[in-house]
C-alpha cells in the first residue's frame, strides 16, 4: 500500500512537530489490491475478500484539504463472492462534479470489473474525523473488503483533550462469517431469515464457541497518557455495546463532526456508525478487558455466536502480558450509557426550517427477504442512476417504480420523518452525499431544532425519528439501511438533488464511462 504520508500523520498528529512541512497540497496515492486470500479472524479458515491481505484492510490516513487517490486493482477469482468490486468512502461527502467517483454501484458507477482497475478522486475539503472505506456492492464487504479512514486535522479543536491519536488508536468492530456471501444471500432470499454472524472482531481478532483461543487483540497505553480512540462499526449487522473495564470514555466526536465532550462508561454503535472518545489511562498497571458483546439475530440460530467474546485487552505498560484477571462481562450494569439525544455539536448550530417533509415508512414482507420503503423495494438498474440523470432532463417519471428515487430541488430544507414501529429495532440509515441533523433520535422522546447534532447514520423506526438537511450537493445520493442484508432487500432510496445542476457540473472520464461496457 502506498501511503506517502502516513508516518507523517503519526508524526503530525501525536507529537505536533514539523507541521510546517505538512500542506493540504498534497496528493495522497494510495493503491489497493483486491484479491481473495484465505485467513482465519477467529480461528476458522476461509477463504475472503481482502485488500493488500489485511483483515481489517489497511487505513488510509489523510489530511484536511487534501486530495486522496485511491487506485483498486480487482484481482478476484473467486466465484462463492462477487468477483466485481467497488469502493466508497462511507460518510465523505463527494462534490456534485465528483459524484462519478463516489463508488455507489449503480446509483453513480458501475463496479469495476474482475481483472480491471479503477482510479477515485476524491477533494476532502474540510471534512475531518473517523471514517471508514468497503466495498458498497451488494454485501461484499461481509467477506472482508472493509478499513478505516481518518482525515487528520492540524488544529483540531479538541487537541488539548488527548495526547496519543495515531494508528495504534483506531478501533475497529466487525461481524465475521464463516461462509461466504453469495450462498448466505441465497438463503436470505429463499427463506426470508437474515443471516446470523458467527463472531464479533475487535481489531479483526474474536472468537466463536469451541473455537480455538486466538489471541485477543491489545490496545497498549502508557500511565497516564490521554488517548484519542477512534471507534469504528464495519459491521454489516450488528450492533456493538463498547466499554472498558475501570475507565471512562469522553465523546468528542460522532461521524467525523466535533462534538461537546460528553463521559460515558458505555455507548452503544449501530452498523457503519464511528465516534471519537477520549480515554486517560489513570488506573493502576494491569490488563482490563475492553469489552464489545454484540446483538445482531437470534443468536441461538447460529451456535458459534457467543457474543461475551467479543472483546480485546487494554494493556498499560509494564503489565503482563497475560488476559485480565477479571471475568468477562458484558460491561457495567450501572454506569453512565450514552443516549444519543444529548450529543451536542462543538460549534452550536440551528438547523432552517423545513421546505419539504417527506415521511419514509419501513415495512417488512413476513416471511420473505422484501424490505420496503413507502411500499417499494429497491431494485438497483441496470444502468446508474447518474447515467440516466447525464442522457438529459430527467423528472419522476424517468425512474422505474424499484428505482425508489425522489427528485429534490436545490438549496432546500428537507425533512425526513420516519413514523413510530411496534418493534425496537434500529435500522441505521446512512446517507451518501450530506449528513443531516438529527431533529429526533431513537433515544429520547423529543425533537431538537435548537442544536442537533449532525452525523451521516442514526437509528430510525422504533420511538420514530426525524432528520434534516439540505439540497446544497446536487447528484443521486443512495440513502440505505447500513444493514447490508436489509439494503440488499430493497432498504434503501435514492436521493436526487437538483439533477439539471448535477448534469452540468459531472464531466466524468473516459475511465469511469468504460466501467458499465466492462
Amino acid at each position: 500500500m502506498k501511503l506517502s504520508l502516513s508516518s507523517l500523520a503519526i508524526l503530525a498528529v501525536t507529537f505536533k512537530s514539523s507541521l510546517a512541512a505538512v500542506t493540504s497540497d498534497f496528493v495522497n496515492f494510495v493503491e489497493l489490491d483486491v484479491t481473495n486470500m484465505k485467513i482465519a479472524p477467529d480461528g476458522f479458515l476461509r477463504n475472503t475478500v481482502l485488500a493488500n491481505g489485511r483483515y481489517p484492510n489497511p487505513p488510509i490516513v489523510a489530511f484536511k484539504g487534501q486530495k486522496l487517490v485511491v487506485k483498486v486493482n480487482n484481482q478476484l477469482t473467486d466465484t462463492n463472492m462477487r468477483v466485481s468490486t467497488s469502493l466508497n468512502l462511507d460518510g465523505v461527502f463527494t462534490s456534485a462534479a465528483n459524484a462519478y467517483n463516489e463508488g455507489s454501484p449503480f446509483v453513480t458507477t458501475c463496479p469495476i470489473a474482475p481483472g480491471n482497475s479503477y482510479t477515485y478522486t476524491h477533494d476532502l475539503g474540510s471534512q475531518t474525523g473517523t471514517f471508514w472505506y468497503h466495498s458498497d456492492l451488494s454485501v461484499q464487504y461481509v467477506d472482508g473488503f472493509r478499513g478505516p479512514l481518518i482525515i487528520y486535522d492540524l488544529n483540531d479543536p479538541h487537541r488539548s483533550l488527548y495526547d496519543i491519536d495515531d494508528l495504534s488508536t483506531i478501533i475497529q468492530f466487525g461481524d465475521w462469517w464463516h461462509n461466504a456471501s453469495i450462498p448466505m444471500l441465497l438463503g436470505y432470499q429463499a427463506t426470508g431469515v437474515v443471516p446470523i454472524s458467527d463472531s464479533g472482531t475487535v481489531n479483526g481478532v474474536g472468537r466463536y464457541n469451541g473455537g480455538p483461543a486466538v489471541p485477543w487483540s491489545v490496545v497498549n497505553v502508557v500511565s497516564g497518557k490521554r488517548y484519542r480512540m477512534r471507534l469504528i462499526n464495519e459491521s454489516a449487522r450488528n450492533v456493538f455495546t463498547i466499554s472498558i473495564d475501570k475507565h471512562r470514555m469522553t465523546i468528542i466526536e460522532a461521524d467525523g463532526v466535533a462534538t461537546q465532550p460528553l463521559t460515558v462508561d458505555v455507548l452503544e454503535m449501530l452498523a457503519g456508525q464511528r465516534y471519537s472518545v477520549v480515554v486517560k489511562a489513570d488506573q493502576p498497571v494491569a490488563n482490563y478487558w475492553l469489552n464489545a458483546p454484540f446483538v445482531g439475530g437470534v443468536a441461538s440460530r447460529n451456535p458459534n455466536q457467543n457474543a461475551t467474546l467479543s472483546r480485546a485487552i487494554l494493556r498499560y505498560k509494564g503489565a503482563p502480558i497475560a488476559d485480565p484477571t477479571t471475568p468477562m462481562t458484558s460491561g457495567p450494569t450501572d454506569g453512565v450509557a450514552l443516549v444519543e439525544a444529548n450529543l451536542r455539536p462543538l460549534v452550536p448550530e440551528t438547523p432552517p426550517q423545513p421546505d419539504l417533509t417527506l415521511s419514509f415508512d419501513l415495512q417488512v414482507v413476513a416471511g420473505k427477504a422484501i424490505w420496503n420503503v413507502n411500499n417499494v423495494s429497491y431494485v438497483a438498474p441496470k444502468d446508474p442512476t447518474l447515467l440516466k440523470v447525464l442522457a438529459g432532463p430527467v423528472d419522476a417519471s424517468t425512474f422505474d417504480v424499484t428505482e425508489n428515487t425522489f427528485v429534490l430541488p436545490i438549496n432546500k430544507t428537507v425533512q425526513i420523518e420516519f413514523p413510530p414501529t411496534d418493534d425496537d429495532d434500529a435500522h441505521p440509515f446512512h446517507l451518501h452525499g450530506n449528513n443531516f441533523w438529527l431533529i429526533k433520535s431513537l433515544s429520547g422522546p423529543d425533537d431538537n431544532e435548537v442544536n442537533p447534532i449532525r452525523r451521516d447514520i442514526a437509528g430510525v423506526g422504533g420511538s420514530g425519528t426525524k432528520i434534516r438537511f439540505r439540497t446544497d450537493n446536487p447528484g443521486p445520493w443512495f440513502f440505505h439501511c447500513h444493514i447490508y442484508w436489509h439494503r440488499a432487500a430493497g432498504l434503501a432510496t435514492v436521493l436526487l438533488q437538483d439533477p439539471d445542476d448535477s448534469r452540468v457540473e459531472v464531466q466524468p472520464t473516459q475511465a469511469w464511462q468504460d466501467l458499465c461496457p466492462m
